[in-house]
C-alpha cells in the first residue's frame, strides 16, 4: 500500500474507534461512483510507488535468479527425465502446488500484519494456524497429485513407466522435503517484514515461488531414488497415503476455527489447481524432446511459468489487502485504483521477461554445447511476447479471483494465488508454445 492508502485506513480506524459507523463496501462503492472521474496519471502513480517498485523489482530479480537456477537443474536432469518416463508430468504440478500453498500462506500473513493481527508465535494465533494448514495441505496435495499424474496419463494416453506407488513416493516425499524448508523461509520473511517495516505483499509471492522452484526439483529427484527399493517404496507409499487421510481428519476434528476454515476453503481450489497443472505436465511430457534439445528453453521454463505466478501473486496480495481494509471496492468492472496496480504489474513484467530471456540464452551458451539456444534476440523476443500474454492472464485471474471470492464470503488471500497458479501455468505454457511457433521454433 502507498502512504496515502495507509493514512486513509488510519482515518477510517479512528472513526470506528470514536463510535462512528464503519463504511461498508456498499458505502465505498457509492462514494466512488459519486466522486468525479479523474484521469489516471501513470507517471505520477509510479513515482508515488517508487518504494514499491524498488522492493518489487528487487524481489522479482532475486526470484528470477533463483528460477534460472531451477531451470539449470531442469536442464541438468534431462537424462533423468528420459530415464524416468512420466516424471515430467509431475514437475509443473509439484512446483505449482508449492507456490499455491505457500504463496497463499504469505498472502494471509501479509494481511494479518497490515491489520495488526500478526504475532510471532508457533503455539497459537494466526501464524501457528497457518503453519499447521500449510503442513496438512503439503501432505495431502502430494498424494493427490500422484493419483492425478498416474491416472490422467492413462486417460490421455501419455506414456509413463512409473507406477502409482512410484508417483506417491516421489510426489509426497519431495513435497514434504520442499515444504519443510519453505515453511522456514516463509516464517523468516514474515518476521523480517515486521521488524523492517517491509510490505510483504510486494516480496512474498516472488521470493516464495522462487524458493519453491529451487527446492522442489532437487527434492523430487532425491525422492526418486527411493523407488529403486521396492519394499521400502511400497510400505512408504501406504504409510504416506494413510498419513494424508489422518492429518486432514485431525485438522477438521481437532483444529481451531481458523485452521478448519483455511482447510475447507483451500482443498477445493487446490484440487482444481492440481488438475490444471498436471495438464501442463502432460503437455510438457509430450514436448519433452524439444525442451531437452534446446536447453535454453528448459532453463527458461521454470522462470517463465513462476514469474507469471509471482506477478499475479503480487497483484492478488495487494488487491486482497486493499479489499480487506476497505480501500478497494470489489466491482465487476475494475475501478481506477485497480488499473493503477495493473500498470505496476506490467511495469514489473517488462523488465523481468526481457531479463530471463537474455539470461537463459547466456547460461545455455556458456554451460551447454553449441546449438543449445536459438539466439539472444530470439530468446528475448519469445520471452517478451509470451510474457505479455501470461501477464494479462495473471492480471485477469488476480483481479476476478479476489473479487469473486470476496463477494462469495470467502478469503481472497486463500483463493487468489491458487487461482493464479492454475491460470498462469496453463495459459503461460500455451503462450510459450505460441511464441515458439511465431518465432519458427515449434511446429
Amino acid at each position: 500500500m502507498t502512504e496515502r492508502e495507509r493514512r486513509r485506513f488510519r482515518v477510517k480506524d479512528r472513526e470506528e474507534r470514536a463510535g462512528e459507523p464503519a463504511k461498508d463496501s456498499r458505502g465505498i462503492r457509492r462514494r466512488l461512483r459519486e466522486r468525479p472521474r479523474i484521469r489516471p496519471r501513470v507517471y505520477g502513480y509510479l513515482t508515488e510507488e517508487k518504494e514499491t517498485l524498488r522492493q518489487g523489482f528487487a524481489a522479482l530479480f532475486l526470484s528470477s535468479v533463483g528460477e534460472l537456477v531451477a531451470g539449470l537443474v531442469l536442464a541438468g536432469i534431462a537424462g533423468t527425465l528420459e530415464e524416468l518416463v512420466g516424471l515430467a508430468v509431475l514437475i509443473p504440478a509439484a512446483i505449482g502446488m508449492r507456490g499455491a500453498i505457500f504463496g497463499a500462506l504469505g498472502s494471509r500473513l501479509s494481511t494479518s500484519i497490515q491489520t495488526g493481527l500478526f504475532s510471532f508465535s508457533l503455539r497459537r494465533g494466526v501464524l501457528a494456524e497457518n503453519v499447521q494448514a500449510a503442513a496438512v495441505l503439503s501432505i495431502i496435495s502430494g498424494v493427490f497429485l500422484a493419483f492425478l499424474a498416474r491416472y490422467l496419463s492413462d486417460i490421455l494416453g501419455v506414456a509413463t513407466e512409473l507406477s502409482i506407488v512410484d508417483y506417491i513416493v516421489i510426489s509426497t516425499v519431495g513435497g514434504i522435503i520442499a515444504g519443510v524448508l519453505l515453511l522456514v523461509i516463509t516464517v523468516f520473511v514474515a518476521r523480517t517484514s515486521v521488524s523492517r517495516g517491509w510490505d510483504m505483499d510486494n516480496i512474498a509471492a516472488p521470493m516464495l515461488t522462487a524458493a519453491g522452484d529451487i527446492l522442489t526439483l532437487p527434492s523430487l529427484v532425491l525422492a526418486a531414488y527411493l523407488i529403486d527399493i521396492p519394499i521400502v517404496s511400497n510400505s512408504l507409499a501406504l504409510a504416506l497415503t494413510a498419513a494424508a487421510i489422518a492429518v486432514v481428519f485431525l485438522g477438521f476434528r481437532l483444529g481451531g476455527r481458523n485452521l478448519r476454515r483455511i482447510l475447507a476453503e483451500s482443498l477445493p481450489i487446490l484440487a482444481i489447481t492440481g488438475a490444471v497443472t498436471i495438464l501442463v505436465g502432460v503437455a510438457l511430457e509430450e514436448r519433452s524432446e524439444q525442451f531437452t534439445t534446446l536447453l535454453a528453453l528448459s532453463i527458461l521454463l521454470p522462470a517463465f511459468l513462476q514469474e507469471g505466478g509471482a506477478l499475479g501473486g503480487i497483484l492478488s496480495s495487494r488487491l486482497s489487502s486493499k479489499i480487506h481494509l476497505g480501500l478497494l471496492a470489489p466491482r465487476g468492472l475494475p475501478p481506477v485504483a485497480a488499473f493503477k496496480d495493473f500498470v505496476l504489474i506490467y511495469t514489473f513484467a517488462a523488465g523481468v521477461y526481457l531479463f530471463i530471456g537474455a539470461a537463459s540464452h547466456v547460461l545455455a551458451v556458456v554451460l551447454f554445447p553449441e546449438g543449445a539456444s536459438p539466439g539472444l534476440l530470439a530468446m528475448m523476443g519469445l520471452s517478451a511476447l509470451a510474457g505479455v500474454i501470461a501477464t494479462t492472464a495473471a492480471v485477469v485471474a488476480a483481479y476476478y479471483g479476489s473479487v469473486v471470492s470476496y463477494r462469495l464470503g470467502l478469503d481472497p488471500d486463500t483463493y487468489g494465488i491458487p487461482i493464479i497458479t492454475a491460470a498462469v501455468d496453463l495459459l503461460g505454457f500455451m503462450s510459450l508454445i505460441i511464441a515458439l511457433i511465431v518465432f519458427g521454433l515449434a511446429g
